[in-house]
């Protein structure tokens, strides 16, 4: 099975996709990762977001931004897998798909993320390189990595 893929901008969001998303971003960031911390933080507005469905279902997801957004280069963040879906490698098939999209939607290829580090591997398997020391953010260990 595969996924769907679309790319939206904010206001092109359905409600219905809406609210899936922030449910999808709450259920895996606040609830699964035991973390209290403001998901909803004004940047849903700047950001191109990637979703991947399986029929009507939302099952993953992230927020591409431009240069200047969030980071200095486009990166990209919240990626999230639903975890029902987990194991079949649809973090790759995501991220693939937002790198293409950062290409085609924002004529950038370099890319830089705020990755947990115990996905570094995970990351480094799409070339991305880490570019700093282990900083904590939300209270769970990340590290920067950038994608040229």
């Amino acid at each position: 099975m595969k996924l769907t893929f679309q790319i939206k901008r904010f206001n092109e969001l359905s409600l219905s996709e809406l609210y899936q998303v922030l449910q999808l971003r709450s259920e895996v960031f606040v609830v699964e990762q035991n973390c209290v911390y403001q998901d909803i933080d004004g940047k849903d507005q700047k950001a191109l977001h990637l979703i991947g469905t399986f029929g009507d279902e939302i099952v993953a997801y992230v927020r591409i931004f431009k240069p200047g957004d969030y980071f200095e280069e486009a990166s990209i963040g919240r990626v999230v897998v639903k975890q029902s879906h987990r194991d079949k490698k649809l973090g790759y098939d995501l991220m693939q798909e937002a790198i293409r999209a950062t290409k085609s939607e924002l004529n950038e290829t370099n890319i830089t993320i705020s990755a947990q580090l115990y996905l570094k591997k995970f990351y480094e398997n799409l070339g991305f390189i880490q570019t700093s020391e282990m900083y904590l953010e939300d209270d769970i260990p990340h590290i920067q990595m950038k994608r040229s």
